[in-house]
């Protein structure tokens, strides 16, 4: 029998999580008090049943009970049961903006402030989240792409290497993306937006591509930049980074940005992490820059 366990950070997506593992045939059990894991598996041993995968989700809802955490998983261990831990995150700013359109109060926010509970449920998660065995950012991950990652480890079991890769093309004059890691501002190559034929097209259309890169300077800078990803990443993995946000900017969103933020996005896939793109405004302003 095996035991998944489902923690992290309080709406980072552990429902969401639990119900795609019941799709997958585990059987889900929410917010059981992690001193009760031994005598449910025994329970569930002893039963007739064919469970033979077993979700708990267990966060920060039990409060003081999280003391029995690991000793609970020790006494799972000691009576013969694999046992692994899922552990999910998610930025601070993306925790308060769900947390905001939910309505929902944080469990740990005593003085009313989302961001105080947030603070303190990472200081009573990280030695939690320093021992698990899978560790998900979902900041940037639609549900969809959510559900990919799960069933790429427990159903295909391929191994999460801790790092999801995010690329984001965005407009300055509509501001730079706050969650960035990493920013890149393409402003300094030829604008297709003064070529009329172009004005309303954007970087995923052929022509504004070629014009784009048929620039020498694309070319030297696109080679710099994957330069610069290809030494930072690994050591950013190494440091235990689960996300990286890499920002390509110039002025309105469309072109350029579109154009160079496609190009890494397809060098970089295929690799050992998940890609993903999002380009941020390259539908506003149509008719200006």
């Amino acid at each position: 029998m095996y035991f998944l366990v489902i923690t992290g950070m309080s709406g980072a997506g552990k429902s969401l999580v639990a119900k795609y593992l019941e799709d997958l045939g585990y059987f889900c059990v929410d917010n059981l008090p992690p001193a009760l894991i031994p005598k449910f598996a025994e329970i569930v041993s002893r039963s007739d049943s064919q469970m033979n995968k077993i979700a708990l989700v267990i966060d920060v809802r039990g409060r003081e009970l999280l003391n029995d955490f690991f000793p609970g998983l020790e006494a799972l261990k000691d009576l013969g049961f694999d046992c692994k831990i899922l552990f999910l995150e998610a930025s601070d700013n993306v925790l308060v903006k769900r947390y905001k359109e939910t309505r929902r109060a944080h469990p740990l926010a005593h003085s009313g402030r989302i961001v105080d509970g947030i603070n303190e449920e990472r200081q009573v998660l990280q030695e939690i989240r320093k021992r698990a065995d899978h560790v998900i950012d979902t900041s940037n991950l639609s549900p969809a792409q959510l559900r990919e990652e799960i069933n790429s480890i427990f159903l295909q079991g391929k191994e999460f290497k801790g790092m999801i890769m995010s690329i984001i093309t965005f407009g300055f004059k509509y501001g730079i993306p706050i969650d960035c890691d990493l920013v890149f501002d393409v402003r300094f190559l030829p604008n297709p937006y003064y070529i009329p034929s172009m004005r309303k097209l954007t970087g995923k259309n052929e022509a504004v591509r070629e014009y784009v890169l048929k620039n020498k300077a694309t070319t030297i800078f696109y080679d710099k930049v994957m330069d610069l990803l290809d030494f930072l990443i690994p050591y950013y993995i190494k440091e235990g980074k689960t996300q990286l946000v890499i920002g390509i900017g110039c002025t309105g969103g469309r072109h350029r940005s579109v154009v160079i933020g496609e190009l890494i996005y397809r060098a970089l896939t295929g690799r050992e992490y998940t890609v993903i793109i999002e380009h941020r405004d390259i539908e506003r302003d149509r008719r200006g820059k």
